[in-house]
């Protein structure tokens, strides 16, 4: 099980990330949180089994043909043990 801290910057607001990364993250199985922040990035909290940040964020391209990556940065944080679904935050 890992978690990541992810931010990703390009045309990802606007474009329904947020709805997509929600989708993809539930059908995976997967948990954790993503919000707009207020420079146009996106910031994600992903947790799961053997889950790839680089992965999923070409899964979300691929989901959604509006989202365009440019850059993408993550990091391993620490496991939240309680967490049960993955939300959009505002």
């Amino acid at each position: 099980m890992s978690r990541y801290h992810i931010v990703v910057c390009g045309k990802v607001q606007c474009v329904g990330f947020r709805y997509t990364a929600n989708y993809l993250a539930s059908k995976m199985n997967l948990t954790g949180w993503v919000k707009n922040m207020d420079n146009g990035n996106v910031s994600i909290e992903l947790q799961g089994s053997s889950i790839n940040p680089n992965t999923f964020i070409k899964d979300l391209e691929k989901a959604n043909r509006f989202i365009k990556v440019d850059n993408l940065y993550y990091e391993k944080i620490n496991l939240l043990d309680l967490e049960k679904s993955f939300e959009i935050k505002y």
